[in-house]
C-alpha cells in the first residue's frame, strides 16, 4: 500500500459523500512519518488543482481534545485558500462530512520561522498580530473512529476556519490568559483559556515551526496559524449557529447553512 494509495483511499470520501475506513485499517503498520507523507501528497493534489497554502493548523495541543481522540501528542496540518469563511458568513450545506466546531487564537506572522531551534520567544517577535478563530474540523474517517496516524494522513482533520475580531498586537495581550467561550445557538458549550494549550499557544507554534523542519517546510510571512484548541470540540449540524468570545481579543462567529428537505 503506497502513499498514493492511502491518498487515493482518503479522496473517496468527498467522492462518495461519506467517511471512508481508517487508514491504519488499511495499513496496520503505518508510521506518523508515513502519514504525513500521505497529507503532504493530498495537500499537493489540491495546489494542483489551483488552490494555495495560507497557513498551517496544529491539532491536538489541548488535554480536552486529546483525551477526546486517545493521543498523546500534537499534530498539524495545511490550511488552504480553499478553506476560508468569511466571519458571520454561511458554511454552504454539503459542504463537510462529519463537522465539529473549535475555538483557537490565530498567529498572523510577519517574519519567516525555520526550525528546528525555534523558541516562543521567537514566534512572539515573528508574529505581526493575532486574531480569534474557529476552527471546523471534519473527518473522512467514518464516525471520527481516528488513531493520530489516522488524524495526520488525513490532513489533521481540517475542514475550513473562520478569523474575527480586530488584530490585536503580541505586545497588548498576555495569550496565556486569555479566556474563551464557545455558544452553539448562543447556548454557553463549554469555556477555555490560553493556557490549554500546552501551557501558552506561543509554544505550539514554537512545536509546528520545528516540526515542519523534519519535512523542510518553513512557516512564512503572511501566513495564518491557528495555535490549537482552547476547549473540546463540539458537533455542528445543519443549521447551527456558532460564535466564540475572546477576552481582549473579541469575538468571530459562522452559520451553517440549513439542508433543503424534500
Amino acid at each position: 500500500m503506497t502513499i498514493k494509495d492511502l491518498a487515493d483511499h482518503l479522496a473517496q470520501a468527498h467522492e462518495k459523500g461519506e467517511g471512508v475506513q481508517p487508514v491504519i485499517s488499511i495499513k496496520p503498520d503505518i508510521t506518523i512519518d508515513e502519514a504525513y507523507h500521505v497529507q503532504l501528497e493530498t495537500i499537493e493534489r489540491e495546489l494542483k488543482k489551483g488552490a494555495h497554502i495560507t497557513g498551517k493548523k496544529i491539532g491536538l495541543t489541548s488535554e480536552a481534545v486529546q483525551k477526546a481522540l486517545g493521543v498523546d501528542e500534537p499534530d498539524y496540518g495545511h490550511l488552504l485558500n480553499t478553506m476560508v469563511i468569511g466571519n458571520g458568513e454561511t458554511v454552504p450545506a454539503g459542504t463537510l462530512l462529519q463537522a465539529k466546531v473549535e475555538g483557537e487564537i490565530a498567529f498572523i506572522l510577519k517574519d519567516e520561522l525555520k526550525g528546528p531551534n525555534v523558541t516562543p520567544e521567537q514566534v512572539l517577535a515573528a508574529t505581526n498580530y493575532v486574531l480569534p478563530a474557529l476552527e471546523i474540523v471534519d473527518s473522512r474517517v467514518k464516525d471520527w473512529k481516528i488513531t493520530l496516524a489516522d488524524t495526520v494522513a488525513d490532513n489533521a482533520s481540517s475542514g475550513l476556519y473562520v478569523l474575527g475580531g480586530t488584530p490585536v498586537k503580541i505586545a497588548d495581550v498576555d495569550l496565556k490568559k486569555v479566556e474563551m467561550s464557545l455558544y452553539k445557538n448562543e447556548e454557553l458549550e463549554n469555556t477555555g483559556v490560553g493556557t490549554a494549550t500546552l501551557g501558552d499557544p506561543a509554544v505550539c507554534v514554537a512545536w509546528l515551526a520545528n516540526k515542519l523542519s523534519q519535512y523542510d517546510i518553513t512557516l512564512k510571512p503572511g501566513e495564518v496559524i491557528l495555535s490549537g484548541a482552547l476547549s473540546a470540540m463540539v458537533v455542528a449540524e445543519p443549521g447551527d449557529y456558532f460564535k466564540a468570545t475572546f477576552s481582549e481579543l473579541g469575538e468571530v462567529s459562522v452559520q451553517f447553512e440549513k439542508e433543503d428537505t424534500p
